[in-house]
């Protein structure tokens, strides 16, 4: 059974063109029964929203600016954060902005056992990025968007956006797969994966072009892959090792 989420938007923050895909990408971890989104809708800057607020059934909540250089929306959304946690109609919240005001929240939220996703652009301050549990760049969903226009090729994405696989990403991904490895050096992806994103909360293999972690990897020398047949069904295991001369390197 799917988990409730309760969705809550700086509107001050976050740009409104794809809304839509944020939305179905909180669907994929779990289902999103509170939408709110939090700014003063007396300010012209907002009216787009109006339209894509119905047809996304997320509820504006207006919070007047008090005073000039105070954000009185940061504060609505932090509130209500805590009723809504109190209320125990939910088992994880996402937390769509770019600022960082919001990391003493998610921190507070996961201390309650809750799973906190943030969605905000790649401009969004890092102690906010960690405070998460998982991380999504915006800009991700913008690649998604263009590519869905073409067809995709081995599940690769040809973005704007897209970032290098750097020495770094190579050391995070060896480093992990050596944590969960068998006296043979084979890692289940699975576990990787997971691992991975407790380490580094933004990590996406989208972030580098690839809409799943196993094309990443596959496109990396430094590893070799195997697909093996699952004793409990047609869906086969993606197993991981770091190639000899590369393992020597990296310890």
């Amino acid at each position: 059974m799917d988990s409730n989420i309760a969705v809550l938007i700086d509107g001050d923050n976050i740009p409104s063109a794809f809304i839509k895909e944020m939305i179905e990408e909180i669907a994929k971890y779990g289902n999103p029964t509170i939408k709110r989104i939090y700014g003063d809708w007396t300010k012209p800057q907002l009216s787009k929203w109006k339209n894509i607020l119905l047809e996304n059934a997320i509820t504006p909540i207006q919070q007047y600016a008090y005073t000039t250089g105070k954000n009185a929306t940061d504060s609505a959304m932090i509130i209500d954060a805590m009723d809504i946690l109190y209320s125990e109609k939910v088992s994880g919240f996402c937390i769509a902005s770019s600022d960082s005001d919001f990391t003493r929240l998610a921190t507070r939220l996961r201390e309650a056992g809750m799973k906190v996703y943030g969605i905000g652009e790649k401009k969004t301050p890092n102690p906010f990025i960690v405070a998460c549990d998982k991380f999504i760049y915006i800009e991700i969903l913008k690649n998604q968007v263009e590519e869905n226009e073409s067809e995709l090729i081995e599940s690769k994405l040809i973005g704007k956006n897209v970032d290098k696989v750097t020495p770094a990403v190579i050391k995070l991904i060896s480093s992990t797969i050596s944590d969960v490895e068998d006296d043979d050096g084979w890692a289940f992806l699975g576990d990787v994966g997971s691992l991975i994103q407790k380490k580094q909360p933004n990590f996406d293999a989208r972030n580098y072009g690839f809409l799943k972690l196993t094309p990443l990897i596959k496109s990396i020398k430094n590893f070799a892959i195997e697909e093996r047949e699952s004793p409990k069904g047609r869906l086969k295991l993606v197993y991981v090792k770091i190639l000899p001369k590369y393992k020597k390197r990296f310890k």
